[in-house]
C-alpha cells in the first residue's frame, strides 16, 4: 500500500487529492512555488518541499526531471499528477516507471498510445466502438486534408493529434477556409504541446459531449461508473457538467458503457480513465477521445454514485483489486458542478486577476465545494482561471438545478470578477432547463451573459435606498453589478 504521496499540482485538486489520501493514513508532500509561496493547498499536506529555483525556465509543474528527484531525495513511493500539466505525459509517466516511483495513472505506454488521437480512434474502431470519418493517421499537408475532407463531407474538423482541452482545433465548413484553418491548428498546437500533426475528422452541428467514467484494476476487472454531460462549453472548455446526463436512457447507458470497458480492455488499462463520446439527435454516439486521468468534473460522478474517485486511484496503483463490481455500481439522483472561474463574462470572459478581499460559500449537506483559495489568496496570471468547483446533489434533476441556483446565490467573492453571475443565466435558461443543451449553447443561445430578473432596474433603486438605510447590510457580490437572486430576497424584506 502506498505511505508516501507527493502530489504534483496545486489549486484545489491538490486539496481534494490531500484530503483523500491523509483518510487512507497516506502522508503527502506538497510542491511549495515562488508564485504561490502561501497557496491555500500547501496547509493541506503533511510536508511542504520547496522548489529549487531554476534557470531552465521551465514551469514548476511541468518541470519533470525536478518533480522526480524532489520524490526520490524525500523517498517518496508515488506521484499523482492530478489533472492538466504532467498528468497525461507520456513521458513523465516513463520517468517515474524509471525512477521505482509509482505514478498513480495507467501505464506510459497506455499513455503514449490514447494520447495520440489518431492511434486512440484505431484502437477504438478495432473494438466495435463507433468513430466518426476521417483521417487514419496525422496528415502531412493541406492536401492530404482537402482529400479527407471530400470523402467525409463537409463540415469537418481539424484536430490536434496530441493534447486536448480544445487547442489546436479548428471547424472548416468549406474547402476554401482549409489552408488558413489548418495552419492554424498546427501552429496552437505546436504551442501547446509541442507537436503540430494533425488529423480531419466529420463535424457533428450541435451534438451532445457525453462521457463515460471507467476505472480498471491490475487483474482485468473493468467497471463504469455512469455518463456525465459536459456539453455546456465555450471555445471547447467545459463549463458546466451534470451527471447522469438527461439525454441517456437506460438501454444507451449500457450501450456507451460497453463501449467505453470493451476499450479500456483492449488498451490494457489500469487506474482511472474517462472516455469522451459525440451524441448526435438520433441517438447516434462516436468516439471522440480518451483522458487518462481524473477529471475536473469527476465530483459529480462521486456524487451519485457514493465512491471516492481519487481512493480507487490510490488504491488501484497500489496493487489492490477493484473493491466493486459493474453490478454493484448503483446511480442516486443528479448531480451538477458549476466551474466558478476568475473572468469577466461580460468583457468575453477575460481573465481576473486580483486579491480575494473577501468570501462567502454556501454550507449545506447537499452542497460540495472544491476550492484552493481564502480570503487573501492572490489570483495571479500564472495559472488556469479556475478558483472553485461548486457541486450540488438532489434526487432529481429539477431539485438539482433549484439547489444549484440557491447554491449561487449564498456564493460571493469580493476582490475579483467570476462566472458565477454565467452558471445562474444557464441554469435559469430554458433549452438547458429541458435538457436540450448541446454543445453549441453558449455560442447560439446565451446571448445575455448574465440572468437579469424582471424590472431589475427598479429592484436595484430599492436595494440602494434600502443599503442606505441599512449600512451594515453586506454589498453585493463584487462580481456583478446587479445579482438578481440577491436582490430577490433583500426585496423581500424590505
Amino acid at each position: 500500500m502506498i505511505k508516501t504521496l507527493l502530489i504534483a499540482n496545486r489549486g484545489e485538486i491538490a486539496v481534494r487529492i490531500a484530503r483523500t489520501a491523509r483518510r487512507m493514513g497516506v502522508r503527502t508532500f506538497g510542491v511549495r512555488t515562488a508564485k504561490e509561496p502561501e497557496a491555500v493547498y500547501l496547509s493541506e499536506v503533511d510536508q511542504v518541499i520547496d522548489f529549487p529555483v531554476s534557470d531552465d525556465n521551465i514551469p514548476e509543474f511541468l518541470n519533470m526531471d525536478v518533480l522526480v528527484s524532489l520524490a526520490k531525495q524525500h523517498r517518496i513511493q508515488a506521484i499523482h499528477p492530478g489533472y492538466g500539466y504532467l498528468s497525461e505525459n507520456a513521458q513523465f509517466a516513463r520517468l517515474c516507471e524509471q525512477g521505482k516511483i509509482l505514478f498513480v495513472g495507467p501505464s506510459s505506454q497506455v499513455i503514449e498510445k490514447m494520447g495520440d488521437k489518431t492511434i486512440a480512434r484505431t484502437i477504438a474502431a478495432r473494438c466495435g466502438v463507433p468513430v466518426l470519418g476521417g483521417s487514419k493517421g496525422a496528415l502531412n499537408d493541406v492536401a492530404e486534408a482537402l482529400e479527407v475532407a471530400n470523402q467525409v463531407g463537409y463540415p469537418v474538423i481539424v484536430k490536434a493529434s496530441s493534447g486536448g482541452g480544445g487547442r489546436g482545433m479548428r471547424i472548416v465548413r468549406e474547402a476554401s477556409q482549409m489552408a488558413e484553418m489548418f495552419a492554424n491548428a498546427a501552429n496552437e498546437a505546436k504551442v501547446a504541446f509541442n507537436d503540430p500533426s494533425l488529423f480531419v475528422e466529420k463535424y457533428l452541428d450541435d451534438p451532445k459531449h457525453i462521457e463515460v467514467q471507467i476505472v480498471a484494476d491490475a487483474f482485468g476487472h473493468v467497471v463504469h461508473l455512469g455518463e456525465r454531460e459536459c456539453s455546456i462549453q465555450r471555445k471547447h472548455q467545459k463549463l458546466l457538467e451534470e451527471a447522469p446526463s438527461p439525454a441517456i436512457y437506460e438501454g444507451l447507458r449500457v450501450r456507451m458503457g460497453q463501449a467505453a470497458v470493451a476499450l479500456a480492455k483492449e488498451v490494457g488499462y489500469q487506474s482511472l480513465g474517462t472516455v469522451e463520446f459525440l451524441l448526435d439527435a438520433d441517438g447516434g454516439f462516436y468516439f471522440m477521445e480518451m483522458n487518462t486521468r481524473i477529471q475536473v468534473e469527476h465530483p459529480v460522478t462521486e456524487m451519485i454514485t457514493g465512491l471516492d474517485l481519487v481512493e480507487l486511484q490510490i488504491l488501484i496503483a497500489s496493487g489492490k483489486r477493484l473493491p466493486m463490481t459493474q453490478e454493484q455500481v448503483k446511480l442516486n439522483g443528479w448531480a451538477i458542478e458549476c466551474r466558478i472561474n476568475a473572468e469577466d463574462t461580460q468583457a468575453g470572459f477575460a481573465p481576473c486577476t486580483g486579491k480575494i478581499k473577501g468570501l462567502r460559500i454556501p454550507q449545506s449537506a447537499h452542497v460540495r465545494i472544491d476550492t484552493g483559495i481564502r480570503p487573501g489568496s492572490e489570483i495571479t496570471p500564472w495559472f488556469d482561471s479556475m478558483v472553485a468547483k461548486l457541486i450540488v446533489h438532489a434526487p432529481t434533476r429539477e431539485q438539482a438545478i433549484e439547489r444549484t441556483l440557491q447554491a449561487l446565490e449564498q456564493f460571493h467573492v469580493k476582490g475579483i470578477k467570476t462566472t458565477v453571475p454565467f452558471a445562474k443565466a444557464v441554469l435559469a435558461h430554458p433549452v438547458f432547463k429541458s435538457g436540450k443543451a448541446t454543445t453549441s449553447f453558449v455560442e447560439k443561445q446565451m446571448g445575455d451573459m448574465v440572468f437579469r430578473a424582471e424590472h431589475e432596474a427598479v429592484l436595484a433603486a430599492l436595494v440602494a435606498v434600502y443599503q442606505h438605510l441599512h449600512a451594515t447590510t453586506p454589498p453585493l457580490a463584487s462580481e456583478a453589478a446587479i445579482d438578481p437572486w440577491v436582490l430577490k430576497k433583500r426585496i423581500r424584506n424590505l
